[in-house]
């Protein structure tokens, strides 16, 4: 991807389901069925953004509110933004894309009045964990064989800074 090239984050619209089921069966060994990327469009949709280069759809996230104990407080309950997945095109990758979409995202959750945001990592993906970190995501637990292939997660997460 070239510098002048533009990136625009946008809401999904129903239309885009093929291209995002596309993108997650490529870059992600975690595929969801339609019917999830349905149901999470249908519960947040101001969560679920798209990152289009000369209208080409190269990369998603999507994100639910959950509710729950704090990760950050004992005994305290949280709203939670949870980032359930994000992907780019390999081709698109290391261009702040999926920079530009996490921060699309904890703007929604912010919006829908998340207290904390969280998403889960696979170790192996240094790069994502760097990323994460780099946008203020702290380690909170490791998730040992939380994937379907038995690799752990690290369950990362923070704090929503509150409007001023």
């Amino acid at each position: 991807m070239t510098e002048q090239t533009s990136v625009i984050i946008r809401n999904f619209e129903l239309k885009d389901l093929d291209n995002v089921i596309d993108i997650n069966r490529q870059c992600l060994p975690e595929n969801y069925p339609e019917g999830f990327f349905r149901t999470i469009f249908s519960e947040c949709p101001k969560g679920f953004a798209l990152a289009e280069v000369n209208g080409i759809i190269v990369g998603y996230t999507m994100g639910r509110i959950e509710s729950g104990l704090s990760l950050f407080s004992i005994f305290h309950r949280a709203k939670k933004g949870h980032t359930v997945s994000i992907a780019v095109l390999p081709e698109y990758r290391r261009s702040k894309i999926a920079t530009k979409l996490i921060n699309a995202s904890s703007e929604a959750m912010r919006e829908y009045g998340a207290d904390e945001l969280f998403l889960e990592v696979r170790m192996s993906n240094i790069a994502a964990v760097k990323l994460y970190e780099s946008l203020e995501y702290k380690i909170v637990k490791e998730l040992r064989h939380y994937y379907r292939d038995m690799e752990g997660a690290y369950l990362m997460a923070q704090k929503v800074k509150k409007s001023e």
